[in-house]
């Protein structure tokens, strides 16, 4: 297995790069997350067209090309020390045969987002560099606890994560260790077939989403299923299934982690004796703890649960 490289731990005054890859994002929205930055000890900086607004079918934040610009200058400049998405949306991917590590190679930071940055992480992770997969700079509509921040601090800082959680009725019991990989299920779904896919074999899945159909979920999962992912992993973790089900009868599983998407993806991976565990906190939820992409993990599913990274 390549060897996979951490980045450094930051220092206080250190710079932290804001950038938009993918949605546009309004000033007003960010105003609280730049400002935890700087009470955190660190400087923000704004990458160029953190605010831009292209509009083409989506409200992207800039064209293709002003994107790229910022994530390159992001990856590369000497002078900062990590990378922070100001929100997912859709345009990562758009990104991907131009993203620029030749700097970054020599001097590797941390990246932190999720939802439609899974992409990105993805792409990292096939160059062996690990990365955050927690919250963007963004509040959401739905809120973010304090806690969700705290831990990504920790993780710059150094500091390796335990997570313990309460057992759920689907879990399947067993423990593994592996390297953790995944994300947004419909990114790591749309990325299947491509050089820009996750690697499997051996690792721990982890998945989360938001607003599909459930037919929609099940195709998702069956893409996995028939590509074999399901036969190649040591386990499976699963996060916030947020407003799933847009069909009017099913109106009523709006929870963060919805019993009928989680029941329909254990009937799916039944056949499996690989650990699983539902219900973890991270995803497009108001509790969205950071896992570390790219870090071995020890996970123990019994009568209680634990996940122990290894950086």
């Amino acid at each position: 297995m390549k060897e996979i490289i951490f980045p450094k731990s930051l220092h206080k005054g250190d710079k932290i790069a804001i950038i938009s890859p993918a949605g546009a994002v309004e000033p007003s929205q960010l105003e609280q997350g730049i400002e935890m930055v700087r009470n955190n000890g660190y400087e923000p900086v704004l990458g160029e067209h953190l605010y831009s607004n292209f509009s083409n079918g989506y409200n992207y934040a800039g064209t293709e090309k002003e994107r790229i610009k910022d994530i390159n200058w992001a990856l590369n400049d000497k002078g900062i020390s990590a990378i922070w998405a100001s929100r997912g949306g859709y345009g990562c991917q758009h990104l991907l045969e131009s993203i620029d590590l030749k700097k970054f190679k020599k001097d590797p930071k941390w990246y932190i987002g999720y939802s439609d940055n899974t992409v990105i992480q993805s792409f990292l992770l096939k160059k062996g560099f690990a990365s955050i997969h927690g919250q963007t700079i963004k509040t959401s509509s739905f809120g973010v606890t304090t806690k969700s921040y705290d831990l990504i601090f920790d993780i710059l800082n150094g500091k390796s994560l335990i997570y313990d959680l309460k057992p759920y009725q689907l879990n399947k019991t067993g423990s593994c260790d592996g390297q953790l990989v995944g994300g947004n299920l419909a990114l790591v779904y749309a990325l299947l077939g491509t050089d820009y896919s996750f690697k499997f074999k051996d690792k721990i899945l982890f998945i989360e989403d938001i607003g599909e159909n459930f037919y929609a979920l099940d195709r998702m999962i069956m893409s996995l299923e028939l590509a074999g992912v399901f036969k190649k992993i040591k386990g499976l973790i699963v996060g916030g299934m947020t407003n799933m089900g847009n069909e009017k009868e099913n109106a009523q599983y709006e929870e963060s982690f919805d019993e009928f998407a989680y029941q329909l993806i254990s009937d799916r991976i039944s056949k499996y004796d690989f650990p699983v565990v539902f219900g973890f906190p991270n995803g497009h939820i108001k509790d969205n703890r950071p896992l570390i992409l790219g870090a071995n993990v020890k996970l123990e599913v019994e009568d209680k649960v634990k996940i122990e990274f290894e950086n």
